[in-house]
């Protein structure tokens, strides 16, 4: 995965150190703890939805646990202003640290919680803090995290972060259904209803111990005299005066995020809960598009390593507005339909993703990035991805099926817009 070769430019690349490597390992690890996490509450929403509330519809409940989902989105900007501020105050490493111990001890307790039907309204209370705490530490670990491995990274090697980071963040999207199959496959849907769902929530929580541990020796990229000069008033009065770039991250975040939870929580929740798709099929297909998604960010990586990634992200993002009618395709049942639409959109989402937040941290300087970043990125993902697998299956539920591929649309056409105003403002500090 560490290249040391040389560009199509024949600029030699920088080789890193064990100390980087190391570094870009621990960090690369939690987004795919963050990612598997929070795509294991939302593809078994419609096993946990009848444990966790009362309602006998199946639909009505897996639409409560979406909601719930949602909820954990809307605590995303204020991790990334509290932690992202302390971020560059007292340094990356403490943060990234704290971020995945809040991850790890809440889906724990997702694990092991009580039913509804055996502690009440006290089981979604439950389920509603445990989404608020890890609202709260995501809304820091992938943008903070793709800013700290920028910051460890030879000036140049910005794509081989972009690649990277979303190599680790496709793992996680790709384990989720993955370790959803292999129970699902062995215990049966119905034992998966009753109690198997916890299982993948007991794996999550290991792998966030074992990440810890890693992280240990995570390097400090913010030097003493940084720190020294750091108040929260000379973040916040940075981030104010990049205001315009703020809103450009979270459009420019929004966007893919939407369209991500739709094809990865969205559709194969539609699939299991209007459709009544086989849940085997469905986490088989889902995990297919893991590896597509595991395989092209390296791919996209190499191919933007040395160049230009501001290019590659404007031509990535206006792909999305024609792609994303694909899904219009899938209007009556049948796994065969399901798969063309979830795997035709495969390639224009593995672009975005990998280029979005390396996209994101070049709008924002190094004193306040952790702060700036943080809170579009916190923003972007609560308005526009933590709404979106609602809005996909609720459409559908009233037959407006044309509506959220037009939302998307809108949104992708907004982020190339801002963000090219905000590069003209303010410039870009990373990159290209």
């Amino acid at each position: 995965m560490i290249d040391t070769g040389v560009t199509k430019k024949g600029r030699k690349r920088e080789r890193f150190t064990p100390e980087v490597r190391r570094g870009i390992l621990g960090l690369g690890l939690g987004n795919t703890l963050e990612w598997y996490d929070w795509m294991i509450f939302g593809l078994l929403s419609s096993y946990i939805g009848p444990h966790f509330f009362p309602s006998v519809d199946p639909v009505t409940a897996t639409l409560d646990a979406l909601a719930i989902f949602a909820v954990g989105f809307l605590f995303r900007p204020l991790g990334g202003v509290v932690l992202g501020t302390f971020a560059d105050r007292i340094g990356r490493r403490k943060i990234m640290m704290l971020s995945i111990t809040m991850m790890a001890i809440s889906t724990l307790v997702i694990a092991v919680s009580p039913t509804y039907a055996e502690i009440g309204i006290w089981a979604p209370i439950i389920l509603l803090l445990c989404r608020v705490v890890q609202g709260i530490s995501t809304g820091v670990e992938a943008p903070l995290s793709t800013a700290h491995a920028v910051e460890l990274v030879p000036e140049g090697r910005e794509g081989f972060v972009a690649g990277i980071i979303s190599f680790f963040v496709n793992v996680g999207i790709l384990l989720a259904p993955l370790v959803s199959f292999i129970v699902s496959a062995s215990i049966g849907d119905g034992a998966m209803s009753e109690w198997g769902w916890r299982i993948p929530f007991v794996v999550g929580a290991a792998f966030g111990f074992v990440i810890l541990y890693l992280r240990r020796t995570l390097p400090e990229t913010m030097k003493k005299d940084e720190l020294a000069q750091a108040t929260t008033g000379s973040v916040w009065m940075g981030v104010r005066k990049s205001w315009v770039s703020v809103l450009a991250i979270i459009f420019v975040v929004g966007a893919v995020q939407a369209y991500n939870y739709a094809w990865n929580v969205g559709l194969p929740n539609s699939a299991r809960s209007t459709m009544q798709e086989d849940p085997t099929a469905v986490f088989a297909l889902t995990t297919v598009l893991g590896i597509v998604l595991v395989v092209g960010s390296l791919v996209v990586g190499r191919l933007v390593d040395g160049r230009a990634i501001s290019q590659w992200f404007i031509v990535a993002r206006i792909l999305v507005i024609p792609s994303v009618f694909l899904m219009l395709l899938y209007v009556q049942p049948g796994i065969g339909g399901f798969a063309a639409v979830l795997l035709g959109g495969s390639v224009v989402l593995v672009l975005n993703m990998t280029l979005y937040n390396v996209v994101s941290a070049s709008l924002m300087p190094k004193s306040y990035r952790g702060a700036g970043t943080s809170l579009g990125y916190g923003l972007g993902v609560a308005i526009f991805g933590g709404t979106a697998s609602f809005l996909l299956v609720w459409f559908h539920s009233l037959g407006l099926d044309w509506a959220f591929p037009v939302y998307v649309a809108v949104l992708s056409a907004l982020s190339v817009i801002f963000y090219l105003i905000a590069r003209r403002i303010n410039g870009i500090h990373v990159g290209k």
